[in-house]
């Protein structure tokens, strides 16, 4: 049996959360919510690591104490400490936190003045008006949970970067099932869209390749919901629902453009083909009954007299007129980043020092890299005033002075405060590379003031970047009201630039948003946010939405060597 991290991970953000009900230590609520983070962020599943006989205990924020309960965590697929919990607190209070805006302290306050217990109970509480009556609620609030009780019965969503870790897994386990020739996850995954629902598994292989029973024999398969010669379908403990599909060898490649999607892109594709009297489906594209493609995908769109359209794109937004005009993008490779711009270390909110953030970096092959680190007007987040701040430039001098071939850039995020001043002085924001201005408050301003707020920060001549400009947070915080065409054309015309922020919760800007972009003319950087040197490796979501967003190398700053990427990001 195999327990994966997103599924560890929420064992102790649990955990941490019925904790804060009880009222316990806040020390040791915030050490499972940073060792839940950890996990979640790792690039190996922690199973596999115990596996090779690694030691948790060098990663950041796990002792011996914690490192002993994932190896039970792993091998029970439980947490003792969280079940004997549940004999103490109804189990479902910790789901709750899953609805936006409602934190472990207004859970606490509905568990002991109303008694709700579970997500259920309070969305009935709210339908019926009785969470206005409570002290921090209000009828506001109570509005936005009805709005989001009304989204409640949609399916579940995971985050892309938690179905990446499944489909690796899966994928990884049927390749090495005898005979089989080739497997794909096809579906919202291969295009790459910020949530997946479920996961669609193509598989090449002979006749004779057990691959329906391997399948569903996967130790992680909770429930096998169909099983045929040719097809199955399961439900993972994790709760996500995986198709397989098996196909020959001849028709592999119009079987992954079928089931890679969209619906929209397909459909518009099979039209394209009945014009040159040509049959597209899963199986093949035919002329009358005559089975003349389907090898690959290319083959597919060569039949309609087309290059290969990557999954990114599929969503019939003009792609097929591009491609049959010759107009494609080349869209950016994540071999193309040259250095992230977004970087936290133990200064503020990260968890590595700036020696082990620089080291990730230049392991990842990046030429440059800028420290970015809180303000300090987000108290949680330990962020540096000016003094902290000339400190860290001093060590990162100190640093690039020992440094070949690489470059710490001096760097901050800096809040943008409700006016739209920033939360730094100028005399310390002149002194440095590159400033990223984010908003971390107020994000429920009108869209007319959120807009100005922010062109009023980019007034200030030091800013170069403003930081995921929605401030989503996905399936926990709706993004706020922007005027977003207003705001990229002010930022074209005082030389600054929006970020794509790769955090996989977050993914700010959106696929559309990039696009906007690109047609406005405006420049984006695609930056991490990585707390840890492992959460470097979000660039691959960051450049997936880039891509998504018909974005090319030269649409994306951070794909210039250091002296060109100084010279277009220097404010004019």
């Amino acid at each position: 049996m195999t327990i994966h991290n997103p599924e560890i991970a929420n064992l102790f953000n649990r955990y941490a959360v019925m904790l804060e009900i009880k009222g316990a230590n806040p020390f040791r609520i915030r050490a499972y919510r940073n060792a839940a983070r950890t996990i979640e962020n790792l690039p190996r599943d922690v199973a596999a690591m115990l596996k090779d006989g690694s030691d948790l205990t060098e990663l950041p924020g796990i002792g011996e104490d914690l490192a002993h309960k994932l190896s039970d965590i792993v091998e029970t697929e439980k947490f003792a400490e969280l079940e004997k919990l549940k004999g103490q607190l109804p189990a479902a209070l910790a789901d709750m936190t899953e609805v936006p805006g409602i934190g472990p302290k207004r859970i606490k306050t509905l568990f002991k003045s109303l008694k709700i217990k579970s997500v259920e109970e309070l969305f009935d509480a709210a339908r019926k008006g009785r969470l206005r009556k409570l002290h921090g609620f209000g009828p506001k609030t109570e509005a936005n949970i009805l709005k989001i009780a009304g989204k409640h019965a949609a399916p579940k969503r995971y985050k892309l970067s938690d179905a990446q870790q499944i489909a690796d897994a899966l994928v990884e386990y049927l390749e090495g099932v005898p005979r089989v020739i080739r497997v794909a996850v096809a579906g919202s995954y291969r295009r790459r869209k910020e949530t997946v629902g479920d996961l669609d598994i193509l598989v090449a292989c002979h006749a004779d390749a057990p691959v329906i029973a391997r399948f569903v024999s996967y130790e992680d398969v909770d429930e096998v919901l169909a099983k045929g010669g040719t097809r199955a379908a399961v439900k993972l403990k994790s709760g996500m629902q995986v198709d397989l599909r098996v196909v020959p060898e001849r028709s592999y490649g119009a079987a992954l453009v079928y089931f890679t999607g969209s619906k929209a892109h397909n459909i518009a594709l099979r039209a394209k083909g009945l014009k040159r009297k040509l049959k597209i489906n899963e199986y093949g594209v035919f002329r009358g009954k005559t089975w003349i493609a389907g090898r690959s995908e290319a083959d597919v769109y060569a039949r309609l007299e087309m290059p290969l359209i990557p999954p990114e794109l599929r969503e019939n937004q003009g792609e097929i007129e591009a491609a049959l005009a010759g107009k494609l993008p080349k869209l950016i490779e994540l071999s193309d980043i040259k250095g992230d711009l977004h970087v936290h270390t133990k200064e503020s909110d990260g968890e590595a020092t700036l020696e082990e953030m620089v080291e990730a970096a230049r392991k990842r092959g990046y030429q440059y890299i800028a420290i970015t680190d809180h303000s300090k007007h987000i108290g949680i987040t330990h962020g540096l005033d000016a003094k902290r701040l000339a400190g860290q430039l001093k060590r990162i001098d100190k640093l690039n002075a020992k440094l070949r071939g690489f470059t710490v850039l001096k760097s901050a995020e800096v809040d943008i405060l409700p006016d739209g001043s920033l939360a730094l002085p100028n005399t310390i924001l002149g002194e440095l590379d590159v400033v990223v201005a984010s908003v971390h408050s107020k994000f429920d301003l009108p869209a007319k003031e959120q807009t100005e707020r922010m062109i009023r920060a980019m007034d200030n001549p030091n800013v170069n970047i403003i930081g995921h400009p929605f401030g989503r947070l996905l399936g926990e915080r709706e993004p706020c009201q922007l005027d977003l065409e207003k705001l990229m054309k002010a930022a074209l015309e005082r030389g600054c630039h929006l970020e794509v922020n790769g955090q996989p919760a977050r993914l700010d800007l959106s696929d559309t948003q990039c696009r906007l972009a690109k047609e406005l003319g405006l420049k984006l950087v695609i930056s991490t946010d990585a707390h840890t040197p492992e959460t470097l490796g979000y660039m691959r979501y960051g450049v997936d939405q880039a891509r998504r967003g018909w974005l090319e190398a030269k649409d994306v700053l951070n794909t210039r060597p250091l002296d060109e990427f100084r010279k277009l990001i220097k404010r004019k």
